[in-house]
């Protein structure tokens, strides 16, 4: 194992620290195990060869004695562990090496499921990836409720479960719950589960108040080898009809996703459909087949590189002053009542906790703003996700006004009304006649100028821009837009406030329409280019589909609505007219009143197929996707040139967070690098060689 050992040279060893346990009501001794690499839970417990070899030499000295009852495990507070050490994983080049690190962590894990007495997993904390495998492999499993993540993320960087997960899991609850949390929840931006959905979900045979939950583990454990407590599992049926129809079910909706361009996915979708008849040693020797593979491609490396941005640059942006200047936020006011608007008030409503107050000038509008936001509070209630307390707190927190003077005493109102700049300067200069000289004035624009708002106001500097994403609950981008004027303390309290807000925030200069609009506008333009010179809509739509994209141009279209798309086009037009063309077509299909090309069963509408006539003679798919990522390439470069954000990373990171760019490519431009489009339009890759491979 030298080779594998000394590619993990500064591999952070999670221990096994094996301690004897007397189990109550004369249940015997066990040999509980806890995982701990030593330092508190800000760094999580992760397996490199020397962390699984120790637990291998601890399950050694365990089945060497005869006194034991059962074995436990568990993980430091708060941790329980969190998978492979990816850091060290992607430093792995050789064939060789890659199956040793699968094989190894197969020999080690499947001890606790194989041994001569029962092993019992204790989930007291975060279990991710391999972590959460450990558990699978032992006999019963008790669960925390205080724990909030438990997930097997690897398809979400480009690997697949590779110690046991696609085998066991599958067999313990079933393929399409299996499916779920292998494949569905990565893909939904790495969607978590807590401790109260393992246990429904049947990954855990206990649940237990994370107040006392080892001590309640222990009493459960007893009750368990005496045959007082019976595990209740539903029977493993391999039912080979009901198994084949949630795979193919995978399958097709996974095709709609990715589109075939993400692999890890698919072969984890494999390995789970094998799991109904593979024995133990089949299916580990698949899954450390699969896993080599993928340890061997350029997708982990781009995952991995996604992954540091959000979890590392995100809580760290580049640009934001020092934290100490921000102003407490006591108080919020939104100005407007649409959808955005309301989606505002009820975010920071929850996530603040202090009293909002929504105001417009139409009554109907303004009641049903106010209740959307108590609506979904009583959705939230309804889920479980908040008590009745809680929710009727939330709910008197928010109001509705007719006049501004409701935002006397607000430390921050954000306005989201009609993208004109001149109703936004008026509704500034209102708001600056009711509030304090220190309270934030941000803008939710996606395109217009936020130093032109400002500049006739008595306080420009306390203007900045807040761009939140739609839907507001769930993209968790925050563009923070500083204009000329605005100083430290506004911008401080900004990113202060979208921390709270759990938003990762990313400082733009104040140029148009920022980074994620601007480049969405200028790839959406040469597909619509390409339509206007007579590419079909279905060739040009779906010419970019190897990319992996959420959803294709004319669907992104559709949901952004033609009229907010032409607007952001003709700002960029008036900005870089040769680059941002405003097409006809688009402004016919606005004048039409459609909502966009396609009907609602997604086939092309024949009103918006008369617009867009599409006669065939156009671009074929190859130039199509070749312009769009040209184009792509000479944008990003300018921006870059004009400081619109830090660095490259940055670029990244918003389109990653804003606008759901796949994360196995490692954003886009390790993507263009790679490909060698950035060459090839700028001369010069974006990144430095080795960026996008190994995590910093």
């Amino acid at each position: 194992m030298s080779g594998i050992t000394e590619i993990f040279d500064d591999e952070v060893v999670t221990h096994a620290l094996v301690r004897d346990v007397r189990l109550p009501d004369g249940a015997g001794t066990m040999a509980l195990i806890t995982l701990d690499n030593g330092f508190d839970h800000t760094k999580p417990s992760t397996f490199g060869p020397r962390g699984l070899t120790e637990l291998g030499a601890a399950l050694d000295a365990i089945e060497a004695r005869d006194d034991i009852a059962a074995v436990g495990v568990t993980g430091k507070p708060f941790i329980f562990a969190v998978g492979a050490d990816l850091k060290g994983a992607a430093l792995v080049r050789a064939r060789e090496q890659a199956e040793e690190l699968g094989a190894l962590g197969h020999e080690v894990f499947r001890r606790l499921g194989e041994m001569e007495v029962p092993s019992f997993a204790y989930v007291n904390g975060a279990a991710m990836g391999g972590g959460l495998e450990v558990a699978l492999h032992c006999t019963y499993r008790t669960i925390s409720s205080g724990v909030t993540a438990v997930a097997l993320p690897e398809c979400f960087l480009g690997l697949v479960p590779g110690w046991g997960g696609t085998q066991l899991l599958p067999r313990l609850i079933g393929p399409t719950n299996a499916l779920k949390l292998i494949i569905d929840n990565p893909l939904a931006q790495n969607r978590m589960i807590d401790g109260r959905e393992a246990y429904r979900l049947g990954v855990a045979d206990a649940i237990f108040d994370a107040a006392d939950f080892l001590e309640e583990s222990l009493r459960w454990t007893a009750r368990v080898l005496t045959g007082e407590a019976a595990v209740a599992r539903p029977p493993f049926t391999a039912d080979a009809d009901a198994w084949q129809a949630a795979v193919d079910a995978a399958r097709g909706a996974l095709d709609l996703k990715v589109r075939g361009a993400s692999p890890a996915p698919y072969r984890a979708l494999e390995l789970i459909e094998q799991a109904r008849t593979a024995s133990r040693d089949e299916g580990f020797a698949a899954e450390t087949r699969v896993l080599a593979d993928l340890l061997m491609g350029d997708e982990l490396r781009a995952g991995l590189y996604s992954f540091d941005l959000v979890q590392r640059r995100a809580k760290r942006p580049a640009g934001a002053p020092d934290k100490a200047l921000a102003r407490p936020v006591t108080k919020v006011g939104v100005v407007g009542a649409g959808l955005m608007a309301s989606q505002l008030a009820l975010l920071f409503a929850r996530r603040l906790e202090v009293p909002v107050v929504l105001t417009d000038l139409d009554r109907t509008r303004l009641d049903k703003g106010v209740a959307y936001v108590h609506d979904e509070i009583g959705r939230l209630l309804a889920k479980g996700r908040i008590d009745a307390d809680k929710a009727n707190r939330l709910k008197g927190l928010v109001s509705g006004s007719l006049t501004k003077d409701a935002f006397a005493g607000a430390d921050l109102v954000i306005e989201a009304v009609f993208e004109d700049l001149k109703v936004k300067k008026q509704v500034f200069a209102e708001v600056e006649d009711v509030v304090g000289p220190e309270c934030v004035l941000a803008t939710n624009t996606s395109s217009l100028p936020v130093t032109a708002m400002a500049a006739d106001l008595r306080h420009p500097e306390r203007v900045v821009g807040l761009h939140f994403f739609n839907p507001v609950a769930v993209l968790p981008l925050l563009e923070i837009v500083r204009g000329d004027r605005t100083d430290d303390a506004t911008l401080a309290t900004a990113f202060a406030v979208g921390k709270s807000l759990r938003k990762s925030s990313v400082l733009v200069k104040d140029a148009p329409a920022f980074v994620v609009n601007r480049l969405l506008v200028r790839l959406m333009g040469e597909v619509i280019g390409a339509v206007d010179e007579g590419t079909t809509i279905e060739v040009a739509d779906h010419a970019l589909d190897g990319l992996g994209l959420p959803m294709t141009p004319f669907t992104l279209l559709q949901l952004v609505g033609p009229a907010v798309a032409l607007h952001v086009a003709e700002t960029l037009h008036e900005a870089f007219p040769s680059r941002f063309r405003v097409s006809d077509n688009l402004a016919e299909l606005v004048k039409a009143g459609k909502p966009g090309v396609y009907a609602a069963d997604l086939s092309v509408d024949p009103e918006a197929r008369a617009i867009f006539a599409g006669s065939g003679t156009g671009p074929g798919a190859d130039e199509v996707r070749d312009r769009a990522l040209r184009a792509l390439a000479e944008e990003i470069r300018l921006m870059l040139d004009e400081g619109v954000v830090a660095a490259a990373q940055d670029i990244d990171l918003c389109l990653i967070l804003g606008a759901g760019w796949p994360f196995h490519t490692g954003g886009i431009t390790p993507y263009l690098d790679r490909t060698g489009v950035s060459a090839a339009v700028n001369g010069r890759a974006f990144l430095d060689p080795g960026v996008a491979s190994v995590p910093a």
